[in-house]
C-alpha cells in the first residue's frame, strides 16, 4: 500500500473517529500517532523513538511537578509523583537500575540510552532540546492538566503502539521495551492506577501544542512514521476550550 493512500485511509478512520465521539482535537492527534508506521521500524529506529521519548519524559516529569505546585494539597498528585518521581518501581534492570535504587522515571530513559549510539546522536539531542523548548512555552496551568491526558489513557495507547515495532534486541532495547510494558500496567492497574490519579484534572485543546509537539519529535526521531503522520496538521474540528480550567 502507498504513503498516499495510507494517509487517506488514516484521514478517513481518523474522521470517523471524531464523529464517533471525539471531544477534542488533541485525541486525534493521540489517534495519529497510534496508527503510525510502528510495526514497520527497525531495531535502531526503535532506539532513536527511544531518544525521542527521554525528552518527552522531560517534559512529562516537569508538568507533573507544575501540578503538583499548582495544586498542593492534592493527595491523589501526591501519590502520583510518588510513583513517577525517585521511585524503585523501575528497579532492578540489569546495567540501568540497581535492586531497590530509586529514579526518575526519565533518568531510567537516559541511562538505557547508553547501550545504543542513538544515545550520543547530536541531531536527535538538538532536536530534544528545541522541543523542550516548544512545550515549556505553553501555559503553565494547560501543562499542569496535561498529566490527565497522559496517564488517563493517552499514553497507555501510545505505548501499545510503539510495542507493534517487531524488534527490540540489544539491552537498549529490552530495558526500553520493559519501560514501556511497566507503565502500561501502572496505567491500567483497576481502581488504584496513575490514570485515576489524575483524572480529576480537566485537560482541554490548550494541550494541543503538546500532543502535536510530541508527534513532531517522534516524526522527526524516525521520519519512517510520517507516512501517516501528516493527516494530522489538520484537526477533525476546531479546538475546544473550557473555561476555566480547573480541578473538576
Amino acid at each position: 500500500m502507498t504513503a498516499t493512500v495510507l494517509i487517506h485511509a488514516w484521514a478517513d478512520h481518523g474522521e470517523r473517529a471524531a464523529s464517533a465521539g471525539r471531544r477534542f482535537a488533541y485525541e486525534a492527534v493521540i489517534d495519529a500517532i497510534c496508527g503510525m508506521c510502528w510495526d514497520a521500524l527497525d531495531n535502531d529506529e526503535i532506539m532513536r523513538v527511544a531518544k525521542a521519548y527521554y525528552y518527552f519524559s522531560i517534559q512529562f516529569r516537569e508538568n507533573l511537578e507544575l501540578a503538583c505546585a499548582q495544586h498542593p494539597a492534592d493527595a491523589k498528585l501526591a501519590e502520583l509523583r510518588a510513583g513517577e518521581c525517585a521511585t524503585d518501581n523501575l528497579s532492578p534492570w540489569p546495567g540501568v537500575a540497581a535492586p531497590g535504587e530509586r529514579m526518575d522515571h526519565d533518568e531510567f530513559m537516559r541511562r538505557l540510552l547508553a547501550y545504543h549510539p542513538a544515545g550520543d546522536d547530536r541531531a536527535l539531542g538538538d532536536a530534544g532540546e528545541r522541543y523542550l523548548e516548544r512545550v515549556r512555552s505553553v501555559d503553565g496551568v494547560a501543562r499542569a492538566a496535561s498529566i490527565a491526558s497522559y496517564e488517563d489513557g493517552g499514553l497507555t495507547r501510545v505505548f501499545g503502539a510503539m510495542l507493534r515495532a517487531p524488534q527490540w534486541y540489544g539491552r537498549g532495547q529490552r530495558a526500553f521495551r520493559f519501560f514501556l510494558e511497566q507503565h502500561i500496567a501502572f496505567d491500567s492497574d483497576e481502581g488504584g492506577g496513575h490514570g485515576s490519579l489524575s483524572r480529576h484534572l480537566a485537560p482541554d485543546d490548550r494541550i494541543l501544542p503538546l500532543w502535536t509537539a510530541f508527534r513532531d519529535l517522534l516524526t522527526g526521531a524516525a521520519p519512517r512514521l510520517a507516512r501517516v503522520a501528516a493527516v494530522t496538521q489538520r484537526a477533525p474540528h476546531p479546538p475546544v476550550v473550557l473555561r476555566p480550567l480547573r480541578l473538576a
